[in-house]
């Protein structure tokens, strides 16, 4: 196995590139469960039919768990972006229109993404008041079996030259309420700092899936909870403020 070429880097891993395959090598105090889940979630996600890398082997390497699957190449959509600004409405549209094949999916043997949403904010450090207000939220919302990436954003697309696009990392998917997974996306624009994308981004996707905005917004909070438990102090203040940014009925 050839650790010699790096394609990217993230808190606790690194992903290389050996040949047709892509290596993620996790450090060694990561979660065993959780790359097992991650590569449980990649595998079942390959069953709907959707166009993901293949998992090829999940073994251990230098004492180390990795996931091996095939290697994509091309471009990733948030490159694409970067690289012609002009055609970004084109890009945003593309991205939509990804997410919504992924929400005509199921998979039932995925986690619950409620039951997920519930644990997160049952870890966060907000106050009691605010969690019996979140919990309740969440309870009201209506219960959906979609799939759901967990975190979908123009990074996570990747358009090959001969214009297929694939969408990697699955740690996240679960089936849920589709509308949860497209908040989560609104505020990963929002924390990349491209407030005009965020907003672009939910006009395009309410008006082809004719969601009202209005219910995704109701989403926000809870989705703000639960991003906010993965300890990033410069995101905490901004997400804070969309825990509170809606007053609870």
């Amino acid at each position: 196995m050839n650790l010699d070429n790096i394609i990217a880097t993230r808190p606790m891993k690194t992903i290389y590139r050996d040949g047709d395959k892509a290596i993620k090598v996790f450090d060694e105090n990561y979660s065993k469960s959780d790359i097992l889940n991650e590569a449980l979630n990649q595998s079942r996600v390959e069953e709907t039919g959707l166009c993901i890398p293949k998992i090829i082997e999940v073994t251990k390497i230098e004492n180390k768990w990795s996931i091996i699957t095939e290697f994509i190449e091309g471009k990733t959509l948030a490159q694409m972006m970067e690289e012609n600004p002009k055609k970004k409405l084109e890009y945003l549209e593309m991205l939509v229109d990804l997410q919504m094949e992924v929400h005509s999916k199921t998979a039932p043997l995925l986690n619950k993404l409620k039951d997920k949403m519930n644990r997160k904010i049952s870890e966060t450090d907000l106050d009691a008041t605010t969690r019996y207000d979140l919990h309740t939220r969440l309870e009201s919302m209506p219960k959906h079996t979609k799939v759901c990436h967990g975190d979908f954003n123009p990074s996570n697309v990747i358009i090959k030259d001969d214009g297929t696009a694939y969408i990697i990392d699955w740690a996240h998917a679960t089936q849920g309420n589709a509308s949860a997974d497209v908040a989560r996306t609104y505020l990963l624009f929002w924390l990349a700092n491209d407030i005009d994308g965020a907003k672009e981004y939910l006009d395009l996707f309410c008006s082809k899936s004719d969601t009202a905005k209005q219910y995704i917004q109701k989403w926000l909070p809870i989705v703000a909870a639960s991003q906010s438990v993965k300890g990033n102090e410069e995101e905490r203040e901004l997400l804070l403020s969309w825990v509170n940014v809606v007053d609870y009925e």
